[in-house]
């Protein structure tokens, strides 16, 4: 974990939007992002895995030019649209955008992992689960 003002201010932010919100798993959501973020040696890294899915599951609260008003750099916002799987996207497309993106690309294999993993969900597999199998080696074979 990277600890900074901008952190502390996507911490915040992330916080206020998902506090509410459950996982698959039944957690409190904001577990997931932590978690991530934890994993995280640098500034960049460290906010996008706090804010990875704020604007797709939260996009009526927050937009990007908002995040860019709130003071996150461009490169932020960058991964952070990579990271927004956008409706009628092909899930693999998606995958294959993130991985032009370091940042991105650093997260989005932390969150696969993290989804793969069953002990969240009782020992159930996620829907996705060979989905993810095939994003994971892709990114980590990139």
């Amino acid at each position: 974990m990277f600890y900074s003002e901008l952190v502390k201010k996507a911490c915040n932010i992330m916080f206020e939007v998902h506090k509410d919100d459950k996982d698959k798993g039944g957690y409190p959501y904001v577990f997931h992002p932590f978690y991530l973020a934890s994993q995280m040696d640098d500034e960049e890294t460290c906010c996008v895995a706090l804010l990875h899915d704020l604007i797709e599951d939260h996009g009526d609260v927050y937009d990007f030019e908002r995040l860019a008003a709130e003071g996150f750099p461009k490169p932020i916002i960058d991964a952070l649209r990579l990271m927004t799987h956008k409706d009628g996207v092909p899930y693999m497309e998606y995958v294959k955008a993130i991985s032009q993106n370091d940042i991105a690309k650093k997260v989005k294999i932390a969150d696969l992992k993290h989804n793969l993993d069953t002990r969240r969900t009782d020992g159930n597999k996620p829907p996705k689960y060979s989905t993810y199998i095939e994003a994971l080696r892709y990114l980590e074979n990139e």
